[in-house]
């Protein structure tokens, strides 16, 4: 128990859970006045983003040289920190539905946390980790300020906005999650 608190404390995850609970209460505040129309989906893909910005801080300890000496399997322990910030920027997301009003529904908050943390985990062994969250960022820049574009090329761009069940969407979003994973838990994080 005592390697998963020092583990926990070199990847900044107090910190980045911080900014996670902060964000969530904050969207909460903002979107809770009751009103009974539609929510843009694309204030949920911006709060996605922002949770696994704040999570892929962690993406790199404080010497990636000295992790690549240890004598741990570190593959594992990579994998399970890309599916877990998933699942908690989901989770996190989810919880404000809970108490407030729908954002976006559920399968689309699950498959785009989902793909944003592949994107992260990406970023990190291509970019550092300390740039890890270039892809996800910029991927919703990329999704929010052109023009939507048409065919599949656009689907695909588009993933972050697509509605639930698409399979462009889907198939984008699982892709970048296993490439992503595979990555970085193969490699690590960039030096």
């Amino acid at each position: 128990m005592r390697w998963l608190m020092l583990y926990a404390r070199s990847r900044q995850v107090p910190a980045s859970a911080a900014v996670v609970a902060l964000t969530a209460m904050a969207v909460w505040a903002l979107t809770r006045d009751g009103g009974t129309g539609p929510v843009d989906p694309r204030i949920a893909v911006l709060v996605l983003t922002v949770h696994v910005s704040a999570a892929a801080a962690g993406l790199g300890g404080q010497d990636v040289a000295l992790e690549r000496t240890a004598a741990i399997r570190w593959a594992p322990r990579r994998a399970a920190h890309v599916l877990l910030i998933a699942v908690v920027v989901g989770a996190a997301l989810l919880a404000v539905q809970a108490v407030g009003p729908e954002l976006a529904p559920a399968a689309l908050v699950v498959r785009d946390s989902a793909g944003l943390a592949g994107l992260a985990a990406l970023g990190a062994g291509v970019c550092g980790a300390p740039y890890a969250w270039t892809l996800p960022t910029g991927w919703l820049g990329f999704t929010l300020f052109p023009p939507a574009q048409g065919g599949i090329a656009g689907q695909v761009g588009g993933w972050l906005l697509l509605p639930p069940g698409t399979a462009a969407g889907t198939g984008t979003a699982l892709a970048l999650l296993v490439t992503g994973t595979v990555v970085y838990a193969v490699a690590g994080p960039r030096r």
